[in-house]
């Protein structure tokens, strides 16, 4: 042996003597052997299950539930976890590379662990102290932590969680293929907004199928990952944009762009088409709720094939609905557009004497409902109290058709403003067969959680009015009889005089037939109408048609004080344009489970018998057809130029609480309704609350949007069916005729008398 080799070995030896020495070794062998038992306690379970092979092979994720419209466009889903999976054949080339190029560079080179990846962290991130290393994790370790989830431990719980998640990536990789392993992954993953997988996310942020995406837009969602919420572009568009940047820069480091490439999409803007699968925005939140509780119904009679109860929010169903996605949009818009302006019209007439302003004694009743109120009461607190609490103000989101804005307000402020807000139902529906294509229930779900179509009963007015006449011809009353525009008091009603809007002008000796009575509301003549053909008769004729609420037995029949649900109405009215028989509206047609199998279907529900001749109904149509061309509801020839095959009934209630229309072409039928939820605010005039003035100019826009999509044309183009000859030979005759000198002088002693 040398002398060099000898000082060497005396050096080592020396420095193995060293006491410091020694407890630093002796310390890294108990850190290595805890680190090894530690890893083969958690290996064998003592610290709680580690997911088998079996257990991976069998992977079961909770899926949201697919709500889509009649074509099978996408409307909402229910989640609990807003997930909806792809196949890896759906996942465009540029987006599996801009994740492996941002999260994985080594992933088709590792088995689940990178230690490649991993020594280069230690080294540069420990001993170098360089940030910028990463944190050594793979995409399969990642997916690990998204199957799974991580647990709290007393101790060393990061330690635990990352040794679990190694042993089943490590199993990972064992079953599924990298394709499977990035497919998982991306199913799993959590981006902004609450959102699970690449397709909600594309849906979500881009309004598109992920197999859609631009390389941009996939770079963004990638981008995402690295902490969703501190770059989610819908609240941090420049920060989600320099992120985006971040990820096409690798995948230009890694050989997916060129430098020319990357140039180019780096200028290119982030765009956003943000659309939220929350349930109180988007597109048709009141049919979205309507239909969740007729699944959650649906549901509770089917069994999977395990024999277990589907859950709603879970399973990712596919519900197929009859909702025309594009149309309800367009009904939406209509909507939005008229109501924002009768709003302001409605709020201008009556200027500094508005109710929810001046009445105390109706401010006094709602504030005594309120919720916060009754919880007062039950701590105990004085009235002078409860009174000063609801004054004190807070900063409050409150609606506005000018847009949602922070208003510093009290709670009676608050109460005052929704008060005054004016409310709309409207449901279009497919005649033969009851199919809903359109679904209206409120004008904002966010704060109006009441719909107007499925809970709501109102007043329906003189849209009851075609029920009187059809009752009477169906009876065998020629459609020219005439009947008298005199007031009459029906003595054993309480002296009960119905009037005509106008009446001051009517002149009581002139007559009209049925089809000018009806196309132009006359008031005084339905009721004797409904007198000529008898109550029963006519309550006889209205459960025939399909509505199931119980009618008052008195004359005011004939001018709708009847309550009446929106959906039931718009049943009945089908039967005009269905063979005389009404229909039951309806929304799902088929629920499929995630694979595609069909669990349960639906079918409309259309009355086996007719509920009037084929004759009524075209005398019917004929008189609803005047009523646009000559009667009520001229403004939609006049002032919204629509050239359509349309017949309808505009309707209006007692003081102006309700506004109605009803709009019947041969291909679909729709109702609007407006007014003000509390039944105590009408409108300030008839010639604003009138059905013709309220709720028909809803129709009307709705048509004129239909009239301008070349889509809709098998709607929009269509005519009413010809009537026969002896329909058109009953109807010809002189629409009004004067009284003769000794019939007015008879009439002179009708003024009061018997209801029949």
């Amino acid at each position: 042996m040398s002398a060099s080799q000898s000082r060497f070995k005396t050096s080592i030896l020396k420095l193995l003597n060293n006491k410091w020495i020694k407890w630093l070794a002796i310390l890294i062998a108990a850190i290595l052997l805890f680190l090894v038992g530690l890893y083969i306690s958690i290996y064998i379970g003592l610290f709680g299950k580690v997911q088998t092979i079996e257990d991976i092979s069998s992977i079961k994720q909770e899926q949201a539930t697919q709500l889509l419209d009649k074509d099978e466009k996408l409307i909402g889903k229910y989640y609990v976890y807003d997930r909806q999976p792809v196949k890896f054949d759906d996942l465009p080339k540029h987006l599996l590379e801009a994740l492996v190029a941002t999260e994985d560079s080594r992933f088709y080179q590792h088995d689940g662990i990178d230690n490649i990846s991993l020594m280069r962290v230690f080294v540069k991130n420990l001993i170098l102290q360089d940030k910028s290393a990463g944190g050594g994790s793979t995409i399969t370790l990642q997916l690990a932590k998204n199957l799974y989830g991580r647990k709290n431990y007393a101790f060393f719980s990061m330690l635990i969680n990352k040794f679990k998640e190694s042993i089943v990536a490590k199993r990972i990789e064992e079953v599924y293929s990298k394709d499977e392993i990035l497919t998982l992954y991306l199913n799993t993953v959590p981006f902004s907004d609450n959102t699970y997988g690449i397709e909600s996310a594309s849906l979500k942020f881009f309004n598109k199928s992920v197999k859609d995406i631009s390389i941009t837009e996939a770079a963004t969602l990638v981008g995402t990952l690295k902490a969703n919420s501190y770059y989610n572009p819908r609240a941090h568009l420049d920060r989600s944009k320099g992120r985006r940047d971040v990820v096409l820069s690798q995948m230009k480091n890694y050989g997916y762009l060129s430098e020319d490439s990357l140039k180019y999409y780096t200028d290119q803007d982030l765009k956003l088409d943000y659309r939220s699968f929350n349930h109180d925005v988007g597109l048709a939140p009141y049919f979205r709720e309507e239909v969740k509780k007729q699944l959650q119904s649906i549901l509770d009679t089917l069994e999977t094939p395990d024999g277990e109860k589907y859950d709603l929010y879970k399973d990712g169903l596919i519900v197929h609905t009859t909702l025309d996605y594009k149309m309800q949009q367009l009904a939406e818009e209509a909507m939005q557009d008229h109501m924002s302006k009768l709003q302001t019209a409605f709020e201008k007439s009556y200027g500094t004497a508005a109710p929810w302003e001046t009445n105390s004694r109706l401010i006094e009743a709602e504030i005594n409902k309120l919720p916060q109120v009754k919880a007062y009461k039950e701590e105990g607190l004085s009235d002078q109290q409860i009174k000063d609490s609801l004054n004190v103000k807070r900063p409050v989101d409150l609606f506005s058709w000018e847009g949602d804005t922070l208003h510093t307000v009290s709670a009676i402020d608050s109460l005052k403003h929704y008060l005054k807000l004016l409310n709309t139902g409207m449901l279009s529906i497919e005649p033969t067969t009851g199919a809903v294509r359109t679904y209206i229930g409120g004008i904002d779900y966010r704060y109006f959680k009441y719909d107007h179509i499925s809970q709501s009963e109102r007043q329906i007015g003189s849209t009851f009015k075609p029920f009187v006449y059809t009752a009477a011809v169906d009876d065998g009353l020629d459609p020219c009889t005439y009947f008298s525009l005199n007031k009459v008091t029906y003595t054993d009603y309480d002296d009960w005089t119905p009037s005509n809007s106008g009446d001051a002008e009517d002149d009581p000796y002139i007559n009209y037939t049925l089809e000018k009575a009806l196309s132009n509301s006359v008031n005084t003549i339905s009721v004797k109408v409904l007198e000529e053909v008898g109550i029963e008769k006519v309550i006889e004729q209205v459960e025939k048609l399909g509505i199931t609420k119980e009618m008052p037995e008195e004359p005011s029949l004939a001018l709708g004080v009847a309550e009446i649900n929106l959906k039931e109405l718009t049943g009945a009215y089908a039967s005009y344009l269905n063979n005389s028989k009404p229909v039951k509206p309806y929304y799902i047609t088929k629920i499929e489970d995630k694979a595609g199998n069909v669990i349960a279907t639906f079918e409309s529900e259309i009355a086996e018998e007719q509920a009037f001749s084929d004759y009524t109904r075209q005398v019917l149509l004929e008189m609803m057809q005047s009523t646009v061309n000559k009667g009520t509801a001229t403004r939609l020839r006049s002032t919204y130029g629509l050239t359509n095959a349309i017949a309808g009934k505009t309707g209006t209630t007692q003081n102006n609480k309700d506004g109605w229309f009803v709009g019947l072409t041969p291909n679909l039928v729709t109702i609007t309704w407006v007014g003000n939820d509390n039944h105590s605010i009408g409108f300030k005039s008839t010639g604003m609350g009138q059905g013709a003035n309220s709720a028909l100019p809803i129709f009307a826009k709705f048509y004129q949007k239909l009239n301008a999509d070349s889509d809709y044309k098998s709607i929009t183009g269509a005519q009413f069916e010809k009537p026969s000859a002896k329909v058109l030979r009953d109807l010809d005759c002189e629409p009004t005729k004067r009284d003769g000198f000794l019939k007015r002088l008879f009439k002179r002693k009708e003024k009061k008398k018997k209801f029949n």
